[in-house]
């Protein structure tokens, strides 16, 4: 049965694609590359699918571009008898497309450059591939972000007074005397939230104290349509691309210590098995008294002589602080949240080059400012929606069936077994997780079961959040680089005071504000990966450990342990024939040698790394390792 479809597309990178369909998470359709010419990398096309052989996989051919996801192609340049060609970095095809003279000068040969997709002139060149630099310039272009602010909007920001007008002292909850403090990482400067506890009567009292942007940023201003543009900030390692600019991201909205600020705050009354019995929110005025960061705080709850000498006052509120947000995740888990606790990688630099990956693993200074923010963001949805006003909620809707029956298939290949899909539960997702946790296969498990859900994303019509298992969600402790946080300011400062609802396209800012989110995300990724395969290319024939995460018609998907990006295997590279296995996902050797299945632990060697293209490709070294 042939069938319409749209969705986004995105390269394997060998040499065919797939089209992924939004409503429809694992329902991807393969689009080999003689159906896909002249698609980019993010385009929303429309195509047919059907579906073709045993496997049952559907397959498709584009018809046509909905809407492009760049107006500009970036690749690799080269030189044929004195004509210039351009090998496209995001096109499934490979062929070369010949260009012409434009912009940056002459490109030499190896050059990376950008072409205006349609005349496939010169725009920009880039450099080479690994010239200081132009790895962040090339992902900053592919992902079309923005990197300096327009003079109007400068202008407006230098505008904006330095102090606090004595008016606005008299309006607001004066909570100066409060200890409160921020908890952030090493390197941040937008301090958009600060934290305060006390106990009374037997309960907690939370407060969560979050910039107030909306009091500096007005609806219609040029401040708002750059932030509304951007909606998100962009962090490298070595630079960020703010969302506001850095006399609001940096000074007048971050909560630095010591330093009175203008804040909205959401005060928690939380009982002893963590539950909220009541919630207020106010306007309020604010000074921190400490400008505390995750490693500090999680060597004070380990008990550490010097960083306790140094906090000696604030020991006491972090304790407390501690238990307080330990009821409110176990609460949060028993009712159905998921929590992967996955390792990220995170490079390590020296003079300004990265030399060295390393996993990086959250602490529990990192899960108590997310446990209070959760339930600040929760209690601000809950409140909103009872008033009956309109709200940019955070949605993660339910899985797809076919996804979790596609999961429970992988997961029974390890004895791990699930209900009916219709029945499946985030509680039963969490106690998978909680199963394997510290297994050999813990890692490969989380991916399986982060790939069966969708995606979370800013909308008006609210469906719950699957993933923290609950009813009501929206953002709000993140205005300062979050345009949805802004967003519901506003929403909440008119109920607060009363005033009717405007009427915000909230479905329009909602789509746009999630589109930006994952073109950040991407961006992010992208540079990431692209400085992690530079530092594989110096590593050439060495030996390492991989698991295998996918297998393909042409070969096998392996992920490096220690590098945290995958290469591709082919059977070719494999010492005896071998056939495939559909059902089980599993490779057999003819001649009785091992079976090759989705989380094995396998030794390959590198043979092949092209940075530009995050392309690696591998062989195997010797017998396989097995998880036990």
């Amino acid at each position: 049965r042939v069938r319409l479809v749209k969705g986004r597309f995105t390269t394997s990178g060998k040499g065919y694609g797939f089209l992924i369909q939004a409503e429809k998470a694992g329902a991807d359709v393969f689009i080999p590359e003689r159906f896909a010419q002249g698609v980019v990398e993010g385009d929303v096309v429309e195509a047919i699918a059907w579906v073709k052989g045993p496997r049952g996989r559907a397959e498709g051919k584009i018809l046509g571009i909905v809407q492009r996801k760049r107006s500009r192609l970036i690749g690799e340049y080269q030189e044929r008898a004195g004509q210039g060609f351009i090998l496209p970095f995001d096109m499934v095809s490979e062929e070369p497309l010949p260009v012409q003279p434009g912009k940056g000068g002459k490109p030499k040969e190896g050059m990376i450059i950008a072409v205006d997709r349609d005349s496939l002139r010169i725009r920009e060149v880039f450099g080479f591939p690994d010239d200081p630099g132009v790895d962040r310039k090339v992902v900053i272009e592919r992902y079309s972000l923005r990197t300096s602010f327009p003079r109007r909007v400068r202008e407006e920001a230098e505008k904006l007074p330095a102090s606090i007008p004595s008016a606005e002292y008299k309006k607001r909850r004066d909570l100066r005397h409060w200890v409160t403090v921020t908890i952030d990482g090493a390197q941040a400067r937008d301090f958009d939230d600060a934290v305060s506890l006390i106990k009374d009567k037997g309960d907690y009292l939370l407060g969560v104290h979050i910039a107030d942007v909306s009091y500096y940023v007005t609806p219609g201003s040029a401040l708002d349509r750059e932030a509304y543009e951007r909606s998100t900030s962009v962090y490298f390692s070595e630079a960020t691309l703010p969302m506001l600019p850095e006399r609001l991201s940096n000074f007048l909205c971050s909560l630095r210590p010591q330093e009175d600020k203008l804040t909205m705050t959401v005060l928690l009354r939380i009982d002893p098995e963590g539950r909220i019995k009541e919630a207020d929110f106010f306007p309020s005025l604010i000074r921190t008294a400490a400008r505390l960061t995750y490693d500090s705080v999680y060597k004070i709850f380990q008990g550490d002589r010097r960083e306790r000498e140094k906090y000696q006052a604030l020991v006491p509120t972090l304790l407390e602080m501690r238990r307080c947000a330990r009821l409110l995740r176990r609460l949060r888990v028993a009712e159905g949240s998921l929590d992967f606790d996955l390792i990220e990688p995170e490079l390590v630099y020296q003079e300004g080059e990265p030399i060295s990956v390393m996993g990086f693993e959250t602490n529990e200074a990192h899960h108590l400012i997310e446990d209070f923010m959760l339930a600040a963001n929760e209690a601000v949805a809950t409140f909103l929606t009872l008033k009956k006003y309109p709200l940019l909620y955070r949605v993660h809707p339910r899985p797809s069936v076919e996804s979790l029956e596609r999961l429970k298939k992988i997961l029974a290949h390890l004895n791990i077994s699930l209900p009916p899909a219709k029945r499946i539960r985030s509680q039963d997702l969490q106690r998978i997780l909680d199963e394997i946790k510290g297994r050999p296969e813990e890692k490969f498990v989380q991916v399986q079961i982060l790939r069966s859900l969708k995606l979370a994303v800013y909308s008006d019509q609210n469906v719950g959040h699957f993933g923290l298992g609950k009813e009501l969600y929206t953002h709000f402790t993140s205005p300062i680089r979050r345009y949805p946080d802004l967003v519901v300011h506003r929403i909440l400062k008119r109920a607060l005071a009363k005033q009717p609802p405007l009427p915000w396209p909230l479905p329009e800012i909602g789509d746009h504000c999630s589109e930006r989110e994952r073109r950040a995300e991407e961006a992010e990724r992208d540079l990431l990966r692209w400085r992690i395969y530079r530092l594989l290319k110096e590593k050439l024939g060495e030996e390492m450990l991989g698991m295998v995460v996918d297998i393909t018609p042409e070969g096998l998907v392996v992920e490096l342990q220690d590098y945290f990006v995958d290469g591709f295997l082919p059977y070719e590279e494999i010492p005896e024939p071998v056939r495939i296995r559909w059902k089980e996902k599993a490779v057999i050797r003819r001649r009785g040698g091992p079976v090759y299945e989705l989380g094995d632990i396998i030794k390959v060697v590198i043979a092949l790394v092209d940075p530009f293209r995050q392309k690696m490709r591998l062989a195997l070294s010797v017998k396989k390792r097995r998880p036990r």
